[in-house]
């Protein structure tokens, strides 16, 4: 299997790509960002690009690919509804396109997060243009496409969050999460579970194109 991912420099996309590399099932994995990996591993190749709403000079290098798991995203905090929504829907909605048009037959996931809104009408800013995001991946005509909408995260294989205020957290109430998914185990997911849950989606499928964090569980202990 081959897999296309973007995002691998943020903590989810980073956990993910880990799962990929050790996966005996994925034999090639594509990272598509701005800045590199700085990491070698033989099932890995990278493109790095400057412009990402431009792929036609590239998009050749997508034929053949199974899935993309679209990993990319930012804080919404302090940004301008135009910026988010560059960064968010139309960045995503590119690499999207130029992925199916070289592979009609692929599996698409994409990561938004608990309480997006999908009727792209609500108050929250990043909860409807992650909603709109949803929705146009949704109807872009892939095989299978499944939205991801995890909560609280939990980074294992010492992965750091890029947000400067989300590792604080994780540096002094990771102790927090850990108790709060013993509590509520269907809540609390980790990066591992998320980067296991895309793979089986893409093997095995699943049965709703919104996969909560219960499903993400679920998904990720499919044999």
């Amino acid at each position: 299997m081959k897999i296309i991912i973007t995002g691998a420099t943020g903590m989810v996309g980073k956990g993910v790509l880990l799962e990929c590399l050790d996966h005996p099932h994925v034999n090639q994995v594509l990272s598509v960002g701005r800045t590199p990996l700085n990491l070698k591993h033989p099932k890995l190749k990278e493109l790095i690009l400057t412009d990402f709403l431009n792929f036609n000079s590239v998009k050749g290098q997508f034929e053949g690919f199974d899935a993309c798991f679209l990993c990319m995203g930012v804080s919404s905090g302090g940004m301008k509804e135009e910026k988010y929504n560059l960064l968010t829907y139309e960045y995503t909605l590119a690499i999207a396109k130029a992925s199916i048009s070289e592979n009609s037959a692929m599996t698409c996931t994409y990561v938004s997060g608990v309480g997006t809104d999908s009727s792209e009408q609500g108050r929250s800013m990043w909860a409807r243009i992650k909603g709109k995001t949803e929705n146009a991946l949704l109807n872009l005509g892939f095989k299978q496409a499944f939205m991801f909408r995890p909560g609280a995260i939990i980074p294992l294989r010492g992965i750091k969050s890029k947000t400067k205020l989300y590792q604080f957290m994780y540096d002094y109430f990771l102790w927090a999460l850990k108790l709060m998914r013993k509590i509520s185990p269907n809540s609390i997911v980790d990066t591992t579970q998320i980067g296991h849950a895309m793979i089986n989606a893409v093997t095995k499928g699943y049965h709703q194109p919104i996969i909560t964090p219960k499903d993400i569980i679920q998904l990720a202990q499919k044999s």
